[in-house]
């Protein structure tokens, strides 16, 4: 890969990588009607999980193989690319035991290794039950646990069958998806089985890491109910994570809660850390599933998925990305919140605008970046401003992303004049730059200026989706 400028605009070259044929490489790959007046210098460059260093705060979903509402091979050239590393996959008991004390781990292997050799790291998820055997559970979102002797005895064979099989090639499990909907099970149910489950891998795998409950809900209430069992039964120690999902309209609506569950955390499992493991956005109006009956777009989509990426980032939450791709789950509809638009479970339809915003976020905030919790910045605007600090501490240089958190994101893309300072030093040669199109700003010199040792920039403009202000060097790199 190589690139350059040419005439003020960022030029790519590309080589041969595996990237999907319906990736446009383009600098105007994304469009919008947003209107800056300021130069434009280029655009972001996506990084393929290859070229992306250190430790992500990011997961991709890669969910419903296991239930053939989706199949790999349909995304499969699209997924290293967007520059996410770790995937998570469901194991899907149902479809690798049809027939009883007969695994056939095929359709999984063909994933995972594919998955392996394209530089990502695939997560298995336990879920869900097996209906051939009698109270074995059921084997789609909702269903019920394994409750019998029998459907207990055979679970419990094949985790152990699961964990054996994957032991060399999966270090990150997680738990029964949203156990708290469809056929309710109480915190003491939720756990129990947790601890059944992870007790398992611990034993197969030891040096396995377990996220916990994977909750459709982000209560704290209902945490707290759970994490006092668990302690109750000191087992807190076979996991590192806590998993919750919860959709809001407005991404930035969540961390209320968010917060209060951290505070829940601290008190049982100060040592846990908080993973937001399933959240995304429709493409369009949707009539089931989450965030169903509300006009939604490309472009909402777009902001609705880098708000959520950024806050929880800003909140110290590893953050999922749900999905990849569209899925038709039978029965109901196709569930548009990919990033990638189906016709059908075998043909793709088009990249949507939100895979490009997505990998524009990755692309930046790689495993340099760390956040800036006492960042001394001041954001002066007609709307509250939702803004986080990051710093590459070996570069000395500083990322800072802002956005009007304030309403559901929308499709107008009108801008506000906002006034941003921060301590002198920390910015070189600022440049702006959307996080939705990629799309790179020169601020103009009459918007700078150095007021009591402080940088102040003026006339920035701020609307509902992530910008950022970062040096010139660090977005754009001649060769």
């Amino acid at each position: 890969m190589w690139k350059r400028v040419v005439g003020g605009l960022l030029v790519w070259g590309w080589v041969a990588c595996g990237w999907g044929q319906m990736l446009d490489r383009t600098d105007s790959r994304v469009q919008t009607t947003l209107a800056i007046e300021w130069k434009c210098l280029g655009t972001i460059q996506p990084r393929g999980v290859t070229e992306i260093p250190g430790e992500q705060m990011w997961t991709l979903g890669c969910e419903t193989l296991c239930r053939d509402y989706i199949y790999w091979d349909t995304y499969k050239e699209y997924v290293a690319p967007l520059g996410i590393k770790k995937i998570r996959l469901q194991a899907g008991w149902a479809k690798t035991e049809q027939e009883r004390g007969k695994f056939d781990f095929t359709w999984l292997d063909a994933v995972v290794d594919d998955a392996l050799a394209r530089g990502l790291e695939p997560m298995l998820e336990t879920s869900y039950g097996n209906p051939i055997y009698p109270g074995g559970g059921d084997w789609d979102l909702g269903a019920g646990f394994p409750v019998s002797e029998e459907g207990l005895a055979a679970w419990e064979v094949w985790v152990e069958t699961l964990a054996k099989h994957y032991r060399d090639r999966v270090k990150i499990w997680m738990m029964w998806n949203e156990p708290d909907i469809g056929k309710k099970k109480t915190p003491e149910e939720i756990v129990h089985f947790n601890i059944r489950t992870a007790e398992i891998i611990r034993r197969i795998i030891p040096d396995s890491r377990i996220g916990a409950l994977s909750l459709a809900r982000n209560s704290p209430e209902f945490l707290e109910k759970c994490l006092k069992v668990l302690t109750q039964e000191k087992k807190e120690g076979l996991f590192e994570w806590m998993i919750y999902h919860g959709y809001a309209k407005n991404p930035d609506s969540s961390y209320k809660n968010v917060e209060a569950m951290r505070e829940v955390m601290n008190r049982y499992v100060p040592q846990w850390k908080l993973w937001q493991g399933e959240n995304g956005c429709p493409s369009e109006m949707a009539h089931r599933f989450a965030l169903s009956n509300h006009p939604w777009s490309e472009l909402t989509q777009a902001k609705w998925n880098t708000r959520r990426m950024l806050g929880d980032w800003g909140h110290d939450v590893l953050s999922a990305v749900f999905t990849i791709c569209d899925f038709d789950h039978k029965g109901r509809e196709i569930n548009r919140k990919g990033l990638l638009k189906i016709n059908d479970k075998r043909n793709l339809a088009k990249v949507k605008m939100a895979y490009y915003s997505v990998q524009n976020v990755v692309a930046v905030w790689d495993g340099t970046l760390e956040r800036q919790k006492d960042y001394r910045c001041e954001i002066v605007c007609e709307v509250p401003i939702t803004w986080y600090a990051a710093r590459d501490e070996k570069k000395g240089e500083d990322v800072l992303v802002f956005w009007d958190g304030n309403q559901i994101p929308g499709d107008s893309n009108e801008t506000h004049k906002g006034t941003i300072t921060v301590e002198k030093g920390l910015f070189s040669d600022p440049v702006w730059a959307d996080l939705i199109t990629g799309r790179i700003y020169e601020i103009p010199a009459e918007c700078k200026e150095i007021q009591e040792g402080k940088m102040v920039l003026k006339n920035v403009p701020v609307y509902d989706a992530p910008a950022i202000i970062a040096d010139r060097n660090r977005l754009i790199q001649e060769k």
